[in-house]
C-alpha cells in the first residue's frame, strides 16, 4: 500500500466517523420531530370538541343577553311609567298636601306659642280683662 492510498483510507475513516457523530443528533432530533408531530396531531383532535363546546356556549350566552335585553326594556318602561305616575302625583296631590302640611305646622306653633304665654303667667291664673272688677 502506498502512503496516498493510507491517506484516502484515513480520510474515508474519519468521513464515515464523522458521518455517524453526526447521524446521531439528526436521529434524535427525527424523533423529536416526529414526538411534536404526534403531540400537534392530538391537541388538534381535542380542540375540536373544546371549540364545539365553546361554539354552544357562546349560543347560550347570546340567547341570555337577548333576555336581559328584553328585561332592560321591561324596566325601563316600568321606570318611565312610574316616573309618570310620580308627576301626576305631585300634580294633583302635592300642591293640597302641601298646604295641609303648612297649616298643621302653623297651628302646632301657633298652639305651642299660647301655652307658653300660659307657662308665663302661671298655670290658674286669671287673665284680667277691662272693665272687670274683680
Amino acid at each position: 500500500m502506498s502512503p496516498e492510498q493510507i491517506a484516502v483510507l484515513v480520510a474515508a475513516g474519519a468521513f464515515v466517523l464523522l458521518v455517524v457523530l453526526l447521524a446521531i443528533p439528526l436521529i434524535k432530533l427525527g424523533r423529536t420531530l416526529d414526538e411534536a408531530t404526534v403531540a400537534i396531531r392530538k391537541a388538534h383532535e381535542n380542540s375540536d370538541p373544546l371549540l364545539h363546546g365553546a361554539n354552544d356556549t357562546i349560543t347560550h350566552v347570546n340567547t341570555q343577553l337577548e333576555r336581559v335585553d328584553g328585561v332592560t326594556a321591561n324596566v325601563q318602561q316600568v321606570s318611565s311609567n312610574a316616573t309618570a305616575l310620580s308627576s301626576v302625583f305631585t300634580a294633583t296631590l302635592g300642591s293640597p298636601l302641601v298646604k295641609v302640611a303648612a297649616l298643621s305646622y302653623g297651628i302646632t306653633k301657633a298652639i305651642r306659642a299660647r301655652r307658653a304665654r300660659r307657662g308665663e303667667q302661671g298655670k290658674h291664673a286669671r287673665v284680667r280683662r277691662k272693665g272687670s272688677t274683680r
